[in-house]
């Protein structure tokens, strides 16, 4: 099996693949990698925090049903397989890029299965706030909206950025698989060539590749969060 695996000519077939579409595949990647972890996190975050600050004798109390319904509506996107979703949402992906496939229109179903997973990170990560520091700002007279952007946040930005790294690099995983509607990027070429046309090696490089950009993300992300705590603690 190796010896077929690493023979000349696979070598030689996987090095000209790689060499055409290596470096716009990986760029593709890295591209709808951030482009939809920000979008989600523009709809995360402020659900996230409103999660928490809209409970009952919270700082921005908001009724019961509200919250009832946006939990549920988070627990039922976070539990659709991204795959099912991605087919859920052609008719919304459509209306939004004008197509259901290719690179760009990847980006419309990874965010709608990234919002829900970053809201609750960050929900999570608000509630790791000492009560005590929530109530001291309110004794000195601060706003809802001061007590989120001054306390709330600043205290959370290491687990927040922890978390951002997790959500991140769970996105990454996401793109390789939307290969399997015309999404580009890494993943494409893993499903193109390894499993449609058995070239196994172009799959298995496509796939060390992932790893390594995993790797990068979240060796960056670990070294942000712990500067961020060193500052805080400062």
């Amino acid at each position: 099996m190796f010896s077929k695996l690493f023979s000349p000519e696979v070598l030689k077939e996987t090095w000209l693949i790689l060499k055409e579409q290596i470096v716009l595949s990986t760029w593709e990647t890295i591209y709808v990698t951030v482009l939809s972890t920000f979008f989600a996190c523009v709809i995360g975050l402020p659900l996230g925090i409103l999660l928490v600050v809209g409970e009952k004798d919270n700082i921005l109390p908001v009724p019961r049903w509200v919250l009832q319904a946006l939990n549920v509506a988070i627990n039922i996107l976070r539990s659709v397989p991204f795959l099912i979703l991605m087919i859920l949402v052609f008719p919304l992906t459509r209306l939004i890029v004008g197509t259901v496939v290719g690179t760009v229109a990847t980006i419309v179903p990874l965010v709608i299965s990234a919002f829900p997973f970053i809201a609750r990170l960050v929900e999570s990560s608000i509630r790791e706030v000492n009560p005590e520091t929530v109530e001291m700002a309110q004794s000195l007279g601060a706003t809802p909206l001061q007590i989120i952007t001054r306390v709330l946040l600043p205290e959370s930005v290491p687990s927040l950025v922890s978390n951002l790294t997790i959500a991140v690099t769970t996105v990454l995983g996401y793109t390789a698989m939307s290969g399997i509607i015309g999404g580009g990027g890494l993943g494409k070429i893993a499903i193109n060539y390894g499993y449609y046309r058995y070239k196994t090696l172009v799959m298995i490089v496509a796939v060390i590749l992932l790893i390594v950009l995993v790797q990068v993300l979240q060796s960056i992300g670990t070294r942000l969060a712990v500067t961020t705590n060193k500052k805080l603690r400062r």
